[in-house]
């Protein structure tokens, strides 16, 4: 019994014409979608005295401070760099804040100083969807590499922070104080 067992056995033919076909599919497919990237290196030899420029740098803040009617960019910190007003319907301006920030972080990788956080400064009684569009807007940028479009790297390490009152409020409010206090030597004359 056991010999006629091996007689009917017969060898399994393996087909491998399907597993051909998805390979002559998949390999051109591949090939087409893959990104040909080309690395350069250049050996640069800095003066000693653009590094100590370099850290003087590194240490001075990048402030955004959002406002009702304009968004200003600071650098260094206190400074002002740039102020980017609203668009005509009411709208910040994200695009050119995006430019201006862009065009400061060339300047900051030129000089060896380059950084990845900021501060962003907002005002009171600033809505949230604000905020966050700024975030998103000093975060990276859309940028063309071969032909795709990729996010690059602006400043994505925020720190918050109080927008500090501008001197125009400061000066109405003092002199708003200075009115009521007038009022009140007044009326406390009156009674007298």
């Amino acid at each position: 019994m056991f010999i006629q067992m091996k007689k009917n056995r017969q060898e399994a033919d393996l087909d491998i014409t399907p597993f051909m076909n998805l390979m002559i599919v998949l390999v051109p497919v591949l090939l087409l979608s893959m990104v040909f990237t080309r690395i350069t290196v250049i050996d640069i030899q800095l003066p000693a005295s653009a590094g100590e420029h370099a850290a003087e740098l590194s240490q001075k803040q990048i402030e955004v401070v959002i406002k009702d009617a304009s968004i200003l960019v600071n650098f260094p910190e206190g400074t002002l760099l740039r102020s980017i007003k609203n668009k005509a319907d009411g709208t910040p301006d994200y695009d050119n804040v995006s430019l201006v920030l862009q065009a400061l972080k060339r300047e900051l990788q030129i000089k060896g100083a380059d950084r990845k956080n900021l501060t962003l400064l907002v005002s009171e009684a600033i809505p949230y969807h604000k905020v966050i569009s700024t975030m998103d807007a000093v975060r990276s940028y859309s940028a063309v590499v071969v032909t795709d479009v990729v996010d690059a790297e602006l400043f994505p390490d925020i720190a918050f922070g109080d927008a500090p009152v501008s001197a125009d409020l400061a000066l109405f409010n003092s002199l708003s104080y200075l009115r009521s206090a007038y009022m009140f030597e007044a009326v406390k004359s009156a009674r007298s």
